[in-house]
């Protein structure tokens, strides 16, 4: 199954780019970083162990260790003459057998931000892992993401996207302040949606409440 077939069927007419919680109806968009200081921004700091506990504490409650899922990684191309098929070093940190990668798929695409892109010169190449939760490194992953906009090294600017194939959940943290989940009914997961209720983005919480109530 390829990743554009999966999204047609669960999510149709759902254009995967951020930011994901206002392109489909069923969501929550979740605070990870709370109460963030300058004095606080170092790599051990209360702050930043906060952001990563939320994160992955949200990654597990969505993906069993023996659930199927895709990892999804849109990396652009701004036409400076690089090469993108053969990046499996994107995902090669983060998965456990390296015998995985050879289901590494790889697509390229128009950019997904057409509105930047007047003359017509950018693509969106988009990588796509097939496999279980437990074949991949999923705590420093998400470590490396929200590391990007803090400086902190090892760290991902690419946008980086988990599905849970059964379920039929998109995950996505877009830096430390946050993430988004969405899902194709709220009852598969309306106890996130109690669980982690604190944890709402309350400049958005109105618009969460009225979807789950």
């Amino acid at each position: 199954m390829l990743i554009n077939d999966y999204i047609n069927r669960n999510f149709p007419n759902f254009n995967l780019r951020p930011p994901l919680f206002y392109n489909w109806e069923i969501g929550i968009r979740f605070e990870l970083g709370v109460g963030w200081d300058r004095k606080y921004n170092y790599e051990n700091s209360p702050y930043v162990q906060g952001v990563y506990k939320r994160a992955v504490t949200l990654f597990e409650a969505l993906h069993l260790q023996n659930e199927d899922i895709f990892v999804v990684v849109d990396v652009n191309d701004f036409g400076d003459g690089k090469s993108y098929k053969h990046k499996t070093r994107l995902f090669s940190p983060y998965v456990y057998e390296k015998s995985t990668l050879y289901k590494l798929k790889h697509a390229e695409m128009s950019y997904i931000f057409p509105e930047d892109d007047e003359d017509g010169k950018y693509k969106t190449h988009r990588f796509t892992l097939k496999c279980k939760a437990s074949d991949i490194n999923y705590i420093s992953l998400l470590k490396a993401v929200c590391n990007h906009d803090l400086g902190f090294q090892p760290s991902i600017f690419h946008r980086v996207y988990f599905f849970n194939i059964e379920r039929k959940t998109i995950f996505h943290v877009y830096d430390d302040r946050g993430c988004d989940l969405l899902a194709t009914s709220t009852e598969s997961i309306r106890d996130i949606y109690n669980t982690y209720n604190d944890w709402i983005l309350d400049y958005d919480r109105d618009e969460i409440d009225k979807v789950f109530k």
